[in-house]
């Protein structure tokens, strides 16, 4: 395991861990600020809208811009500067304006990790390497939600977005660990293929992709059934619970992230040795009894539990994906791009689901 590699995993680590405090504390901080539903789902929808719109022009640029590192690096600012308007400014338009800001980072820090990843390990052993990102970065997730649950609990629901906005400070250091002992370029990587041959394949041939329509289309149905699921369980618990959500919604984000980290290692392996569409049945097969279970459970501290599910389709999705679109676009230099066009997928499918 080489520097590079040990600094992408705590790339991952962190990131993920800062990210978490924009996730389901989100409505539990506006609830507490005196903001109606109504209020917040406009708030959220607005962010979901920015991120469509960023998913496919953010996956184009890490594409088009070698930097890629200097991109990431502007995003992890982004989530800092966020976090410290969320702390300071809990008011209509400065909240939406970080969360447009968020936008900007969900479109570029995706395929930005992704191309760093496959440029460090190349395609034979990208689904490894992405095993490990995922396990990497439910660790964080699952650190970060823990951490910002006792914070929100025991210190202040704004301390919170303080801890946000401390964690994305790490952040950059690993980001400049993946640079020591530049690794051996690899021909297969994102952004490594010669120019000549990124300008003869037209990004409109992915539109032209049966596999890539088909793909898109279910990581749309996947994330319209289970976005909304979280986010409704968390304003309905602070309802009912008040400032205690924030434990509560931490072990909500802290079960499948357990799960997620242990697994996502071996769905890697897995990939490569019985296929992708297995893999794909089996981590989606969760996902109906999971809602299934929301609905029709009513204690809070019973549901806990029910967030395995959620983790076993976490790992496999947050693994198959990048793979996915890698699998796709080999040797076309758009596997970014393919990327956002997943993305779009994905935030369509939140934003309706929502």
């Amino acid at each position: 395991m080489t520097p590079s590699q040990r600094g992408l995993d705590w790339l991952n680590f962190f990131v993920a861990a800062a990210l978490t405090g924009f996730g389901a504390f989100v409505p539990v901080y506006l609830t507490l600020n005196a903001w109606t539903q109504a209020q917040i789902g406009v708030a959220l929808s607005a962010q979901t809208a920015a991120s469509m719109l960023c998913q496919v022009p953010g996956g184009a640029v890490v594409d088009a811009v070698p930097q890629r590192r200097l991109l990431l690096a502007a995003a992890i600012g982004a989530v800092t500067a966020s976090a410290l308007v969320f702390a300071a400014l809990p008011l209509h338009v400065p909240v939406v304006l970080a969360l447009l800001l968020l936008a900007f980072v969900g479109g570029v820090s995706g395929p930005a990790i992704a191309a760093i990843s496959l440029t460090l390990a190349g395609q034979a052993g990208l689904g490894e390497r992405l095993g490990r990102n995922a396990s990497f970065a439910a660790i964080g997730s699952g650190v970060g939600a823990a951490l910002m649950g006792a914070v929100g609990s025991w210190v202040s629901e704004r301390a919170v977005f303080l801890l946000t906005a401390a964690l994305a400070l790490p952040a950059l250091w690993a980001l400049w660990a993946t640079r020591q002992h530049a690794p051996e370029v690899h021909p297969d990587a994102a952004g490594c293929l010669p120019e000549h041959v990124e300008a003869e394949v037209s990004p409109l041939v992915l539109l032209k992709d049966k596999r890539v329509l088909v793909f898109a289309a279910c990581v749309l149905l996947y994330h319209l059934s289970s976005a909304a699921v979280l986010p409704v369980a968390a304003s309905e618990v602070t309802r009912i619970v008040g400032r205690r959500a924030n434990l509560l919604i931490a072990a909500f984000v802290v079960v499948p992230q357990i799960v997620v980290a242990l697994a996502s290692p071996a769905v890697g392996r897995a990939a490569e040795r019985i296929g992708r569409r297995r893999l794909l049945l089996l981590g989606w097969t969760m996902l109906p009894f999971r809602a299934a279970l929301f609905a029709v459970i009513g204690n809070p501290l019973t549901l806990v539990p029910v967030q395995v599910l959620d983790g076993v389709g976490g790992a496999v999705f947050g693994v198959m994906l990048p793979l996915v679109a890698a699998d796709i676009t080999r040797g076309t230099g758009r596997y970014n791009l393919c990327l956002g066009l997943f993305g779009l997928a994905m935030t369509a499918g939140a934003g309706l689901s929502t």
